[in-house]
């Protein structure tokens, strides 16, 4: 069974106060002598209440004042280092979850936009009802997914030139073993290899255009004509997430625009 989160706050009922006091300043002290223990390091512990009329200290007077005594002769900028207060410390989380909150923020854009690029394809969206954040934001992305399909169709061509390149060596030399090297073989056998050459030169001519000719078209269908900066474009140019001015077809406008 896992444990109820404990809301940080402070506690208005003074018994349960006063219970979850000395619980955890039980549990705090055992804290502090097991990484005493298991670390090897000095370290004490002085905790004040109001419903004692001494503090609690940890291991003893003797021991507190050692480890006290051995702080303050350090220099005044190695004592205040990695000392944390209260303020500091909400700050440092504070922060933490600020920069959680925007990545997350982005990826949800992301998802968004993803989503509305494929219902522009299915005609579900008209593009003439978006506005420039959106329209930004999707132009990005489609020049994204743009640049990924050439890269994957780019590696896929290469793949393909080498293992044909592969195959028409080894026919040309087992031609050659077969039917002899003579110099007149080679010259019945120059104007067909000329002939496979050329046919398949422009069968990849016309592979090529009718690709170049397809991804005109679909930019021509869904890209806008502003230039998108990218996603997430410089940090101090972000746009607000909930920013009502625009009526966005989208909740969080996310990308700059230029």
């Amino acid at each position: 069974m896992t444990r109820k989160k404990v809301k940080l706050a402070f506690i208005v009922n003074d018994s349960a106060r006063k219970a979850t006091f000395k619980k955890r300043k039980k549990g705090l002290m055992k804290k502090v002598s097991e990484l005493s223990t298991l670390c090897g390091i000095d370290a004490c512990a002085i905790i004040y209440s109001p419903y004692d009329s001494q503090p609690e200290v940890w291991p003893s007077p003797l021991g507190v004042q050692r480890v006290l005594s051995k702080f303050k002769t350090m220099p005044e900028m190695e004592q205040s280092k990695k000392m944390v207060n209260q303020e500091s410390f909400l700050r440092q989380r504070i922060t933490k979850a600020s920069e959680q909150l925007r990545k997350q923020r982005k990826e949800n854009r992301e998802k968004e936009v993803t989503q509305a690029m494929f219902q522009c394809l299915t005609g579900k969206i008209n593009l003439a009802n978006l506005n420039m954040i959106d329209l930004n934001d999707l132009g990005w992305m489609i020049d994204r997914n743009l640049k990924d399909v050439e890269k994957r169709v780019e590696t896929l061509n290469k793949r393909s030139r080498s293992s044909t390149g592969g195959a028409s060596h080894t026919s040309q030399l087992a031609a050659v073993a077969a039917t002899g090297a003579g110099p007149s073989n080679a010259g019945q056998q120059a104007p067909e290899s000329s002939q496979k050459a050329d046919v398949l030169a422009a069968t990849n001519l016309g592979v090529n255009v009718d690709s170049i000719l397809r991804q005109q078209w679909f930019m021509d269908m869904v890209t806008p004509q502003e230039t998108a900066m990218g996603f997430g474009g410089d940090d101090n140019m972000m746009l607000p997430f909930g920013d009502t001015n625009h009526n966005a077809l989208f909740s969080n406008p996310f990308f700059p625009l230029n």
